[in-house]
């Protein structure tokens, strides 16, 4: 048993070395810290993943939020237009939509993977319908082989949110080169890291070159806008140290899928959880390992994780309140029936299992949370 409190354990942290030190090193002393034609780190970036994710193009920009305006904008969304979405996700899923002029409309979730329910999304279709963002939640892709028939015969556009899936598969395919489009995010909580930045992959050469455009003020030439535009690229600092953790991507995802299967077998004979689920023919990119209890009761939940914070386990809620209630959204989109939505929200709670973790405290972690367990039945 391994009951003695240790340093605070967090839900997420990012790792940063020698190498990330010096590449910011080599761009601070160059002078060309950012630059329009996009400098010798912010291409190297972009090749690495472009290899690294098997895709013809890998546009870097900001972050994770402005991939997607940038990903709705390339791809002709705009004002009334429908994009269906989930509400189990960050808020910037939905935002975006709104920031390209188009409306959110809200589908349901599959109640163990909480991804998009195929059946959800038929329900809310529209002849307004002109795209379906699929978002990877925690690191699991989507069914995207139903999504994709979908939209081909409805004509839709299909642009995936892999904010927390970089380095997941689906049937043998790095996620990104799937739909049309891809949008990763690179904060610090995520597989890898910018600081901030996040990057857009594609396959298709005219959706690429239109999200080059448009994150550059739409400027193939020096003050020669040929289409609306802004700034979302991303600088040569933040590519800097991106390059230096392209270098580490397999170690932190061999090792966040250890800390998975260390911890679901350490789970396994507690009867009042689900832990995740990976179907067949998915490679999931654990950024975050997220278990449900088995009776829907938010109480329970909170008590528990006061519990295990005071024990030091970070634990954290994503997402405890679905998209189509926060105040903004609340009874100003359309929504499909939400029932598996509202449930993971009030009985969802995420766990550490990051590269640092080690196996004591992931068995500090199973034994902490039986315990918190039963503190919350008290």
């Amino acid at each position: 048993m391994h009951n003695k409190s240790p340093s605070p354990i967090v839900i997420n942290k990012p790792i940063i070395g020698e190498k990330e030190y010096l590449n910011i090193k080599k761009v601070l002393e160059s002078g060309l810290l950012t630059s329009p034609s996009r400098g010798p780190f912010l291409r190297e970036f972009e090749r690495r993943v472009s290899q690294y994710l098997g895709v013809k193009h890998a546009i870097a920009v900001a972050n994770g939020t402005t991939a997607l305006h940038a990903a709705l904008m390339a791809s002709g969304i705009s004002y009334g237009d429908e994009v269906i979405l989930p509400s189990f996700t960050f808020v910037a899923t939905a935002e975006a939509v709104i920031l390209a002029g188009a409306t959110p409309v809200f589908a349901d979730i599959e109640p163990d993977t909480y991804t998009l329910d195929l059946n959800s999304v038929k329900k809310v279709l529209s002849p307004r319908t002109k795209a379906i963002i699929p978002v990877h939640l925690y690191g699991l892709p989507c069914n995207m082989e139903e999504i994709l028939e979908l939209a081909e015969h409805k004509g839709l556009m299909v642009i995936e949110d892999a904010a927390q899936a970089f380095g997941a598969e689906y049937k043998g395919k790095k996620i990104g080169g799937i739909g049309d489009l891809t949008c990763f995010s690179f904060y610090p909580s995520k597989n890898i890291t910018c600081g901030e930045g996040g990057l857009i992959s594609t396959n298709r050469d005219d959706l690429a070159e239109k999200v080059r455009l448009f994150i550059s003020h739409g400027e193939a030439e020096r003050y020669k806008s040929s289409m609306l535009g802004t700034n979302y690229r991303m600088s040569e600092l933040h590519a800097a140290i991106g390059v230096a953790q392209m270098e580490k991507i397999e170690g932190f995802l061999e090792k966040r899928s250890e800390n998975a299967s260390k911890l679901t077998f350490l789970l396994k004979d507690f009867p009042w959880l689900h832990t995740p689920i990976v179907p067949e023919g998915k490679k999931h990119a654990w950024n975050l390992y997220t278990v449900k209890l088995k009776d829907r009761e938010r109480n329970i939940r909170d008590r528990i994780l006061k519990y295990l914070r005071e024990k030091k386990i970070l634990a954290t809620v994503y997402y405890p309140t679905p998209i189509h209630l926060m105040p903004y959204y609340r009874g100003r989109f359309t929504e499909a029936n939400l029932t598996n939505t509202c449930i993971a929200s009030d009985s969802v709670f995420s766990l550490p299992i990051h590269p640092q973790v080690t196996e004591d405290q992931l068995e500090y972690i199973a034994n902490i949370l039986q315990e918190a367990y039963n503190y919350s039945r008290k």
